[in-house]
């Protein structure tokens, strides 16, 4: 199970909105090879899920994960910050053994 931190639903509801989406287009989640760490995670709007996807459900946001994806992302959170260290999504991922200091990429 992926969940959601408020600060993050807030801003996908805004992006959403922002990009003129309807409520249709939920969050898709992946993730791939690559990045300097190994894996990197991909985020996404997207309005149909794919045969393969588990679909969860917090604070009123879908996100759509592939089977082969959800492996590495049991557990975490989606976060969102837009502090001085840092502004946007970040991954808490309690499988991840290493990460890059972008946070955009992992190794287990």
């Amino acid at each position: 199970m992926i969940t959601i931190s408020d600060l993050a639903a807030d801003r996908i509801k805004e992006l959403r909105s922002k990009e003129g989406l309807t409520e249709e287009y939920n969050i898709r989640v992946a993730v791939e090879g690559g990045g300097c760490s190994g894996l990197m995670y991909q985020l996404d709007f997207a309005a149909e899920p794919q045969s393969s996807d588990m679909i969860f459900e917090d604070k009123g946001v879908k996100v759509m994960v592939d089977k082969k994806s959800i492996l590495y992302l049991a557990g975490t959170e989606l976060d969102f910050s837009d502090g001085l260290n840092g502004k946007g999504f970040q991954f808490k991922n309690p499988n991840a053994s290493r990460t890059c200091g972008c946070g955009e990429s992992f190794s287990i």
